[in-house]
């Protein structure tokens, strides 16, 4: 259960900074961190609201970076 909470801490966040690397658009990043998320949720992946919530949480947290990390590209350019 520990392994699960800390996975449902850093998986989304990583992964909507990584989408949003390779698209330079970090709504993407989110819609397809998201779509990921939804599949393992329907798939039964995931035990309890809270690793849920705790998922949410780390997407939006991912999202505000991945939103910093873009604006910090634009500026540089």
């Amino acid at each position: 259960m520990v392994l699960k909470v800390i996975l449902a801490i850093i998986m989304p966040f990583l992964l909507v900074l990584l989408f949003t690397r390779v698209s330079y658009n970090h709504y993407v990043g989110i819609a397809l961190t998201a779509a990921l998320l939804i599949a393992s949720y329907m798939k039964g992946y995931t035990h309890g609201p809270s690793i849920f919530f705790i998922d949410i949480v780390s997407l939006g947290v991912g999202f505000f970076f991945a939103r910093k990390m873009k604006e910090d590209l634009v500026k540089k350019k």
